[in-house]
């Protein structure tokens, strides 16, 4: 017991955390090199033209872009009737559905492989209404979550009767 406590206070985990985490990396490292295995030096320059497109060019957009939801939230968020959290409303919404066009960007923009329709049988002119609706249904119950956060903080709260 005294070699668990001394091992937690030095690593600061278990050693069952320590043993999950060296498995994760071998198999991480395993699927690497698989994946690598054939054309590694264009997945070499996606994955470094990728980095580089998102650090230059997309989170100055995200940057500008919060900052104008916050703007539109007005400058100072204790005065009005929006809580200050209130701009992650619009983030989540946001970012999940950024992060499903990312995910299937030739299928929204009707630009598949060829012999994508053949494989699966689906056709690719859905995937942008479907896209679209689910963008909207994601904000829409964003939207729903905020009003309903705003009302249960105006309601008024039921005090305990105190006997007596």
């Amino acid at each position: 017991m005294a070699r668990m406590n001394r091992f937690r206070r030095l690593y600061g985990e278990s050693p069952f955390q320590l043993i999950i985490l060296l498995a994760s990396f071998a198999l991480s490292g395993y699927a690497a090199v698989r994946f690598l295995d054939g054309d590694w030096f264009w997945i070499l320059v996606w994955f470094v033209g990728s980095a580089i497109l998102h650090d230059l060019a997309l989170v100055p957009l995200y940057a500008v872009c919060d900052r104008a939801v916050q703007a539109a939230l007005g400058p100072d968020h204790t005065r009005s009737a929006l809580p200050r959290t209130a701009v992650n409303h619009v983030r989540v919404p946001a970012y999940v559905s950024l992060l499903l066009l990312l995910v299937y960007w030739p299928l929204v923009l009707r630009n598949a492989p060829h012999p994508y329709e053949l494989t699966t049988g689906l056709s690719v002119d859905v995937f942008l209404g479907r896209w679209l609706l689910i963008t909207a249904a994601l904000f829409i119950a964003s939207a729903v979550w905020l009003v309903l956060r705003l009302w249960r903080a105006r309601s008024p709260r039921k005090s305990p009767v105190s006997p007596g």
